[in-house]
């Protein structure tokens, strides 16, 4: 008989956050092995629907209990909680209404309370449980002052160190963050940790050249046909100074062959559009989130890609865009601390600049330095992204460590 892992995930197949689509990409591999349960909330597209707090669904031979929260404005810090706070009760309920469970899968959103769930099944249940820390907090809301009460980030601490002591087993996505573990136990009874980095499909997502007819069509949709591309693709939230870097674009406004390309949404994309409106640059250009089947052609269409995160959040999380840059074949410019997993990532592979966070002066003239750089040199540049990915960080390679650990948890 198989094992049952239910995994606990607030975003899953058909959304598009970044860790929703790894969780799906898991789960379809491990339901060989396993047999899976996920909680999630209900798709974007149900949100206007009538329907119950509890839905059931099914990926394949993928259980899906759907929990139906309110909607969420990112901008707003209560409408945050209030989908938090429904989400967490009403998984945690969902997790308890489960029969017999193996293991607990939980990653570390939302907040804490997303390992707290776990902590909490594992006590009723008698389970195990596999604890994902894909952002350690509240170190990440520290790094942007989310709130300038102290007390809130040491309860919030306490908690998960609570999280991480009653789990069997944490997995980390990056060499800095397992640092960050033992430093939170000071070096003394650190709990168990294996580090499995997060991934891109690379037989999905590969070199294309700017002349393919999807990116082609691409380019000439958006008016950006002979224009070397700066790109960034993801989420344009509170974790990335997007909002001070957006700032170097006005160093290029009269440059007539460049152009910035920001795909996605979140948090600060109003004040980034609206520093454009008041500077009047006409070189920046924001397009929404493109469907998963189409990002392997707007990954190509750039000529060098953005990796960003703000400073201090080195050993907090990594940007799991940098994957699909690298299998893209694209240079990078890392906006990132020394030492962090994808700064690391980049100087292993010399698929690109690295610049610390702040240094807007320094960012300028890593832009400048790939803008006037040979085309040759700097599509050989993107191609030494794309074959350290392929000897080190395949999918295959991510998701047979995972199988690995859960045979073994």
């Amino acid at each position: 008989m198989k094992k049952r892992i239910v995994f606990v995930a607030n975003y899953f197949y058909p959304d598009f956050a970044s860790t929703g689509q790894l969780l799906t990409e898991l789960c379809l591999e491990l339901q060989k092995e396993f047999e899976i349960v996920v909680i999630a909330v209900q798709p974007e597209q149900n949100k206007d629907k009538k329907t119950r707090l509890f839905e059931e669904d099914y990926l394949e031979n993928i259980k899906i209990v759907r929990v139906k929260t309110p909607e969420v404005v990112k901008t707003n810090k209560l409408s945050r909680l209030r989908f938090i706070m429904a989400y967490f009760i009403l998984s945690t309920f969902a997790l308890l209404t489960i029969k017999k469970i193996d293991t607990i899968f939980t990653i570390s959103s939302p907040p804490v309370l997303g390992g707290l769930i776990g902590t909490i099944g594992k006590l009723f249940k008698r389970s195990k449980h596999v604890y994902n820390i894909q952002d350690f907090n509240p170190e990440q809301a520290e790094a942007v002052s989310y709130t300038d009460k102290k007390w809130v980030f040491d309860i919030a601490r306490r908690i998960d160190n609570w999280n991480c002591k009653q789990s069997d087993h944490i997995i980390v996505v990056g060499k800095d963050m397992q640092e960050t573990l033992s430093n939170r136990f000071r070096g003394h009874n650190v709990p168990r940790s294996t580090v499995i980095n997060n991934w891109t499909d690379e037989k999905e997502i590969i070199p294309l050249s700017k002349e393919h007819p999807r990116v082609k069509r691409f380019l000439e949709e958006h008016q950006l046909q002979n224009q070397f591309i700066v790109m960034y693709s993801g989420n344009l939230g509170l974790y990335y100074d997007l909002e001070n870097m957006i700032k170097v674009t006005d160093a290029f406004k009269d440059e007539p062959c460049l152009s910035f390309v920001f795909i996605g949404d979140g948090a600060v994309k109003k004040s980034m559009q609206q520093f454009i409106k008041e500077k009047k640059i006409n070189n920046v250009h924001f397009l929404p989130f493109q469907p998963k089947e189409f990002i392997k052609y707007s990954l190509n269409a750039a000529d060098v890609h953005l990796v960003v995160n703000q400073k201090g959040i080195k050993g907090v999380s990594v940007p799991s865009k940098i994957y699909g840059v690298m299998a893209a074949g694209k240079p990078v410019i890392g906006v990132l601390e020394q030492g962090s997993e994808a700064q690391r990532l980049i100087e292993e592979s010399s698929c690109g600049l690295v610049v610390e966070p702040t240094d807007y002066i320094g960012i300028i003239k890593s832009i400048r330095t790939m803008y006037e750089m040979e085309r040759h040199d700097i599509n050989e540049m993107g191609i030494r992204g794309r074959n350290y990915l392929e000897q080190h960080l395949k999918k295959e390679i991510s998701i047979t460590k995972y199988k690995s650990l859960l045979v073994t948890v």
